[in-house]
């Protein structure tokens, strides 16, 4: 709105540089303008919509084949589900929610691709086209390309640049990246309600081949799955997040979070103890992704999962995120400031971050430590318009009143804090906030 209403300034200089007998006509063009700006169509790309409202993706790949099951993740605040079929968009529709599509574009602009476009196309639940998972890397650098098929001659081909790594790669972008130009293309001319498309990558797809399609895709993004039974680095998914808001030049970044245990997903990656995220970790994953900037959230890998408890203490964070839909849509209240009050190293300082967030009368700070120290004098300052409001501590049984623009808090290691103006905002679903494991 802010680069239309420029425009229109530019539009009334020029128009303003005739004659003042062309006054008149100089008013009215302006205003015409205005109008035609103040009611266009304003959602960002990467939100969802569904009627007149506007929704932060929070998603599955998993599509239960029974509608009970289906009905409860629709009653956990998820708004976003893959599908497959018309069939399936049929029983999204029924349980309110929007469907993602995901196509072969990496196969070209072939008449099976036309036909299951034009069979889905006019669907009302059909929200998102999506192109090949993790496309980019499984040319690269997937371990596969090794332990499976044989073309790379040594582990990690691809991150020592082996000759043979790649031509490998080279060979396969003249061929995929064209078709999925040419996808695109196709369906873009069959599809009259503009769906977006979307392509999920891995954290380190080669963004040189990325860029290559980058320009005909709305929303980017990848997936990563940091806890396993001794490696539980819950801190990776904010500068997850940062790359590929770098790697997509600005264009929403969905990002695909873990639903499952390594060790489910079979012999092949060598897992065989099991461990879940914890409730707090999911949690810390979820807020920390939306902190650095993610325009939607996706769970991949429930359909492998053997605990049903894990999978309840998800759907109590999905209902936690959906109470806040309000706020997720709108963009970061400017000039706030975070200041830890200590001495040490300024990296374990820096890490504690912030965002803040309107919808209407109410707001939303959320306080996140990226590390594993406590942090003791935590101030939150840029706060003018919150004075004297009291901001009540979701969850937790805090609150803090804003004084002078700003209030203090503490954090503990990889802690997350949602302050609101109301309780409102919390959700009533209480069962698998307390898991572990």
């Amino acid at each position: 709105m802010v680069s239309q209403l420029c425009g229109l300034l530019e539009w009334k200089m020029i128009l303003n540089s005739y004659d003042l007998n062309r006054k008149g006509l100089c008013v009215f063009v302006f205003f015409t303008f205005v109008f035609a700006a103040l009611s266009a169509q304003t959602t960002e790309v990467g939100f969802l919509e569904k009627g007149n409202i506007e929704l932060y993706p929070i998603g599955f790949y998993e599509l239960p084949k029974d509608d009970v099951k289906l009905q409860e993740m629709a009653d956990a605040g998820i708004n976003i589900v893959h599908a497959h079929s018309r069939e399936d968009l049929n029983r999204l529709e029924a349980a309110g929610i929007l469907g993602i599509m995901p196509l072969p574009w990496h196969k070209g602009a072939t008449e099976d691709l036309r036909a299951k476009v034009e069979t889905v196309a006019d669907h009302p639940a059909l929200a998102v086209w999506e192109g090949p998972d993790e496309i980019i890397w499984n040319f690269t650098a997937a371990s596969m390309l090794y332990r499976k098929a044989g073309v790379h001659k040594v582990p990690r081909a691809w991150w020592k640049q082996t000759p043979e790594a790649v031509a490998y790669a080279e060979e396969k972008a003249q061929t995929i990246i064209p078709n999925i130009h040419a996808s695109i293309d196709m369906i873009r001319s069959i599809d009259k309600a503009k769906h977006p498309f979307w392509i999920n990558e891995a954290l380190h797809s080669d963004a040189y081949y990325v860029r290559q399609y980058l320009d005909v895709v709305d929303i980017t993004g990848c997936d990563i799955y940091p806890v396993k039974k001794d490696s539980r680095h819950v801190e990776r998914m904010g500068p997850a997040t940062d790359r590929w808001n770098q790697v997509g030049k600005g264009k929403p970044v969905w990002m695909v979070l873990q639903a499952f245990a390594w060790s489910e997903l079979g012999d092949y990656y060598g897992v065989k103890e099991t461990a879940y995220p914890t409730f707090a970790e999911s949690r810390f994953m979820a807020y920390d992704v939306i902190v650095h900037g993610a325009k939607g959230i996706l769970y991949w890998g429930s359909h492998y999962l053997k605990s049903d408890e894990f999978r309840q203490s998800i759907y109590a964070l999905t209902s936690e995120l959906a109470e806040l839909q309000p706020f997720l849509v709108q963009p970061d209240v400017k000039n706030i400031h975070v200041t830890v009050m200590e001495s040490g190293d300024e990296e374990k300082l820096d890490s504690v971050r912030c965002i803040v967030r309107r919808s209407g009368r109410d707001w939303l700070v959320i306080v996140i430590n990226e590390n594993d120290q406590w942090h003791m004098d935590v101030e939150i300052s840029g706060l003018k318009k919150l004075n004297g409001k009291c901001l009540e501590l979701l969850y937790e049984n805090e609150a803090r009143t804003v004084s002078d623009g700003n209030f203090m808090t503490r954090l503990a290691p990889y802690q997350v804090k949602v302050y609101a103006t109301s309780r409102e905002f919390e959700t009533n679903r209480r069962e698998g906030r307390d898991f572990i494991q």
